[in-house]
């Protein structure tokens, strides 16, 4: 981290989720209607909150285990979103090539988190700078 963040916006991992999240909410928009209270809220919910924790982390950073806290929370719903991407994919709402591209990037934003809970100092130390 050579320059200061100032925002949880310029995080990548908080920009990939974000893509991420839209990419989710257009893809459930062709799911079936019965679906719309069950999966698609569900996999909605959980793409959104993987940046919503991400955002409550940044501003809680001043406390480390409160920061890395709620960073564990982000890759907790970034692993539900994997179920739901899995559930949908077994339900054939979406397809093998469309599975495995949105995997990929729940697992990216799996590592981007993991490297920031192994190492979250430099994030909370930026605060008090």
């Amino acid at each position: 981290m050579a320059e200061k963040i100032v925002s949880f916006r310029e995080l990548k991992v908080y920009q990939a989720s974000i893509s991420l999240q839209n990419e989710i909410f257009e893809i459930t928009k062709a799911f079936p209607k019965e679906e719309r209270y069950s999966l698609t809220d569900q996999i909605r919910r959980a793409s959104r909150s993987i940046g919503a924790n991400l955002a409550e982390a940044w501003q809680k950073r001043r406390y480390q285990p409160h920061f890395v806290s709620k960073l564990t929370d982000s890759d907790a719903e970034q692993a539900e979103t994997q179920h739901w991407l899995d559930t949908s994919h077994a339900c054939l709402y979406i397809d093998n090539e469309k599975h495995k591209e949105l995997m990929d990037r729940c697992k990216e934003i799996g590592r981007m988190l993991g490297g920031m809970i192994s190492n979250p100092a430099p994030f909370c130390r930026r605060y008090t700078e």
